[in-house]
């Protein structure tokens, strides 16, 4: 296998993994429930995307039942 005829500098180093840093995710809000969801995603909460509703989700009640 090749090698370097010269040992790599820690400047060049970091420079050559200038381009590795994580990014940002973009988070929408979606328009019927508020929720925050990935751009061309179906949201997970109310399973509507663009309008429609493509996956049949129950809503959660916030009212609790006493006995």
């Amino acid at each position: 296998m090749p090698h370097p005829k010269k040992q790599k500098t820690h400047s060049k180093t970091h420079m050559g993994r200038a381009h590795l840093a994580l990014k940002k995710n973009t988070l929408n809000k979606c328009p019927k429930c508020g929720s925050a969801i990935k751009p061309h995603t179906a949201c997970s909460e109310c399973g509507f995307y663009k309008g429609r509703e493509v996956e049949k989700k129950e809503l959660k009640s916030t009212t609790k039942k006493t006995k």
